[in-house]
């Protein structure tokens, strides 16, 4: 297939009655279900509680007017059937230009906090299970569903959980932004080579998934708060990735592929610059144990999504080297999506740059970290 354009970061959400269906039959009663919350809207009910929001910021698409959305309130009849149904969201991916998207999962991250670690694991394995046959099998090489791996339950279930997608034809992985361990830990070791024996990309996207440290909690009550914390979110993986590249994660796994998801370009040019001043000036002291410069691993290990980042876009124009990282993507059907003026955006965004570059910022990165094509 051709690819032209690929967005590397779109969401959907878990068809209401997934849970309720194809849940093992001993966790059938205690299914995730879809509910009508007590102000109207309806949202994700667990374990027979009220939902803690209702549909809005996650599933705005289509429902904008001039620029104006609801947060919340929304039923699931009002939301894009593009948001849980595989056909159609290609439908709205080809309104948008779009050849082939990577998709991340909604409901199914409740897992990570869930206390009872058996169920938590039979609902995500049922989402993987729908993800993969249901939602990606109409399409296969133009839908790429990262499939979420459960990292806090130990190397052994992480690492059958990605083997036995793998096997079904997964071809990236979702892995909690708030991990009960840092990525730089060695415990992780054994993911980091399954998945390289594996071929397959890990994405994480930005702090979404897990228990996210006191003070970076997505608070939607608070004015200011609300919106403010969308801003932090887009440096999220400034110290994720800065940690894995200095305590040598790719000096120990070189063709392990991370993904950072909607943290933009803007500061990969000041974050490249500042990981190999600091490994020119600490490195005689400081026993660090990889032994090339630090941004060799942008490009080859390390990849972002970016979505209308004018800074960022500019720095490939003046640097195209930067360009080796980026992966275009649009955060359909989210709050800050650039669905459906994607050709718009890609026009404005790439002005100036050479046909190359372009290229791999639009789909040639995204064909090549989840081996499309």
């Amino acid at each position: 297939m051709d690819y032209r354009v690929i967005s590397a970061d779109n969401h959907i959400i878990d068809p209401r009655d997934l849970y309720v269906e194809r849940l093992p039959a001993r966790y059938r009663d205690r299914a995730p279900r879809v509910v009508t919350a007590p102000e109207g809207g309806e949202g994700w009910s667990w374990e027979g509680r009220a939902p803690s929001r209702t549909f809005g910021l996650e599933a705005v698409a289509g429902q904008a007017n001039d620029g104006d959305f609801r947060a919340s309130g929304l039923t699931w009849d009002e939301i894009l059937p593009g948001n849980y149904d595989g056909a159609e969201h290609l439908k709205d991916m080809d309104r948008d230009g779009i050849d082939a998207a990577v998709v991340y999962p909604s409901a199914a991250m409740a897992t990570y906090v869930l206390p009872d670690r058996d169920f938590a694991l039979a609902v995500l394995q049922t989402y993987n299970d729908w993800l993969l046959g249901d939602f990606c099998g109409v399409a296969p090489d133009r839908l790429v569903g990262l499939c979420p791996l459960p990292v806090d339950d130990g190397a052994a279930a992480t690492v059958a959980e990605l083997e036995r997608c793998a096997a079904k034809g997964a071809r990236g992985f979702f892995l909690p932004g708030a991990p009960a361990t840092p990525y730089w830990d060695r415990s992780y070791d054994e993911l980091w080579r399954a998945a390289c024996d594996a071929d397959v990309a890990l994405s994480f996207h930005r702090n979404h998934g897990g228990r996210p440290p006191a003070g970076e909690e997505f608070d939607q009550a608070t004015p200011g708060i609300n919106v403010g914390g969308i801003v932090v979110r887009f440096f999220a993986a400034v110290a994720p990735l800065t940690y894995m590249i200095y305590t040598g994660v790719f000096e120990r796994f070189p063709s392990l592929r991370i993904v950072a998801a909607e943290v933009n370009c803007g500061w990969l040019p000041f974050w490249r610059q500042t990981l190999d001043q600091l490994y020119e000036k600490e490195g005689h002291w400081s026993a660090l144990p990889f032994s090339t410069q630090p941004s060799t691993a942008l490009g080859r290990n390390v990849f972002v999504t970016a979505l209308d980042d004018w800074v960022g876009f500019t720095s490939i124009r003046d640097d195209p080297t930067l360009a080796d990282t980026v992966m275009y993507s649009i955060d359909y059907p989210h709050s800050v999506s650039l669905w459906p003026n994607s050709r718009s955006y890609v026009e404005r965004l790439t002005s100036g740059m050479g046909p190359d570059v372009r290229e791999k910022v639009l789909a040639g990165n995204a064909v090549r970290v989840y081996r499309l094509g």
